[in-house]
């Protein structure tokens, strides 16, 4: 079986980046993978390849590259979704090849990974081969105008996958999708190729892009009253982003210059956490929480926001984590000050955390994915007539409401 991902720029990075080469290694154990990139901007790509994986750039968007002087890059794309957030990025240069490119393919599945990719797998994979829509985002986090642009292409594919069974639940009641499978697989994360934390080390990290929602703010605000407290342990804020000035000024402005700090990016960042004691995400959402799996895998216990959605499908509170309620500084430092008063307890969490994130493993993961190819090419004939017969009520529906 030929399995083919497409991807928004897979020489970027990100977590939806480091989870589809996560699986496509995974499932290329058992078959020809490749992974289609929608763009292209740097020679190679950032995250490690299996070199069992083809990669396949449609568009080089690098200034020396022959498709820069293409004037289709200069003109607005009319396929991808105009309420995608990722909309300036595309052109008519990417409708073009995607379509050639998926008019063509011998591949016998076709995932996407993002919703304007997941409308081109719509409007032109074949019909032969199982098409599989990914949510690495939220139902709730895409505009209204954007959901209804999905739904009217979603209904043509054969499943739709999210990363939490919440978001797949909102899936089903808020998008009817007549013959379309909605399920929730989980990202997969593979062990790390660091020992994991031993829980001594006076360290709490967190990584994440410095944008509002991730709310390292807040995190600063409770890390002042554990430095208060603990001077001996030290805040490490993994990431980039448009925050980082505001962020760099709220830990002067606490005092915290000595014991905070904003590190940069890091890749892989497993070799990080594993130097840490506990692990922090203040979000105010997460569609699943990669860098939450990441620290557990590292055997770190991880202090959370309860935040929609990924976070209590991951921890199990007390066990092998913390949930705290969302926006609450105070509640986030109390629950940090607890672990980090309590040594034997932390590094008992630590230990129940690296046990629990086996489930993430990328070999059951792949599995899944499998299993779900069986499913859809067996049901085939039942889907469809499902997808007919809805179309049908609907195509009535209206008639008796212009008759009437």
């Amino acid at each position: 079986m030929k399995i083919s991902l497409l991807v928004h720029n897979v020489y970027g990075i990100g977590g939806t980046i480091r989870t589809t080469l996560n699986l496509a290694a995974a499932l290329a154990d058992h078959h020809e993978v490749e992974i289609v990139s929608m763009l292209r901007h740097r020679a190679e790509p950032r995250f490690q390849v299996d070199p069992r994986v083809a990669v396949v750039p449609l568009v080089d968007i690098r200034k020396d590259s022959d498709d820069a002087a293409d004037p289709l890059l200069r003109r607005p794309a009319a396929v991808f979704p105009a309420a995608e957030k990722r909309y300036s990025q595309y052109s008519r240069l990417t409708d073009v090849r995607a379509e050639r490119h998926l008019r063509r393919t011998d591949a016998d599945v076709i995932i996407g990974t993002r919703p304007g990719v997941n409308v081109y797998l719509a409007r032109f994979g074949p019909s032969r081969a199982l098409r599989v829509a990914q949510e690495h985002l939220t139902h709730d986090s895409h505009s209204k105008r954007l959901r209804a642009v999905l739904a009217r292409h979603y209904e043509g594919l054969d499943a739709v996958v999210t990363t939490t069974e919440a978001d797949a639940a909102t899936y089903r009641a808020r998008m009817r999708l007549p013959g379309v499978r909605i399920l929730a697989v989980p990202n997969s994360v593979p062990e790390p190729a660091v020992p994991p934390s031993d829980g001594t080390v006076p360290v709490i990290a967190a990584a994440g892009r410095l944008v509002p929602n991730k709310r390292f703010d807040l995190l600063i605000d409770a890390f002042a009253d554990v430095a208060a407290k603990y001077p001996d342990w030290s805040l490490r804020i993994y990431g980039g982003g448009p925050d980082k000035e505001r962020l760099r000024g709220l830990i002067d402005d606490r005092g915290l210059g000595e014991q905070a700090a904003l590190m940069g990016a890091r890749s892989p960042i497993e070799a990080e956490f594993a130097q840490a004691s506990l692990v922090v995400s203040a979000s105010d959402a997460e569609s699943f929480g990669m860098t939450l799996v990441e620290a557990m895998r590292c055997g770190v216990p991880v202090v959370s926001t309860d935040c929609p959605l990924g976070p209590a499908e991951i921890i199990e509170h007390g066990k092998d984590g913390l949930l705290v309620p969302v926006g609450d500084s105070r509640a986030l430092a109390t629950a940090l000050l607890d672990l980090i008063g309590d040594g034997p307890a932390r590094r008992r969490m630590g230990e129940a955390a690296r046990a629990s994130s086996r489930r993430f493993d990328p070999g059951p993961i792949a599995d899944t994915y499998q299993e779900l190819f069986a499913e859809l090419d067996a049901t085939r004939r039942s889907r469809g007539r499902e997808r007919r017969q809805a179309r049908w009520r609907r195509r009535m529906g209206r008639t008796v409401r212009r008759i009437s």
